[in-house]
């Protein structure tokens, strides 16, 4: 069984991302054989919120070039968007953010 902090890998910090901190949206980068339901588990438990929805996304490498010929691709990677409760508090890893 995986801990809480090896199905969540780091915080997303965008610009829509940091939009969306007002309607308690968070994004983070997330194990790619993670599910939902694993997800909010380990979203509850590591910041003590209470989660009502998670969407997740499979987020495709870009290709890179790096002189002429060797093109390659930076790695694909999942994300999930958690949505927290009205009365659930704010995360503090995302407060100085916004």
């Amino acid at each position: 069984m995986k801990s809480a902090y090896d199905i969540i890998i780091a915080p997303v910090i965008t610009e829509q991302s940091m939009e969306d901190l007002d309607i308690k949206k968070y994004a983070f980068k997330v194990a790619p054989d993670a599910n939902k339901i694993e997800i909010k588990k380990a979203v509850e438990e590591i910041f003590g919120v209470t989660v009502i929805k998670v969407t997740t996304t499979h987020m495709r490498g870009k290709k890179r070039q790096q002189g002429r010929y060797p093109a390659g691709k930076s790695a694909d990677w999942k994300k999930a968007v958690v949505k927290l409760s009205a009365d659930s508090k704010n995360i503090e890893l995302f407060e100085g953010m916004a």
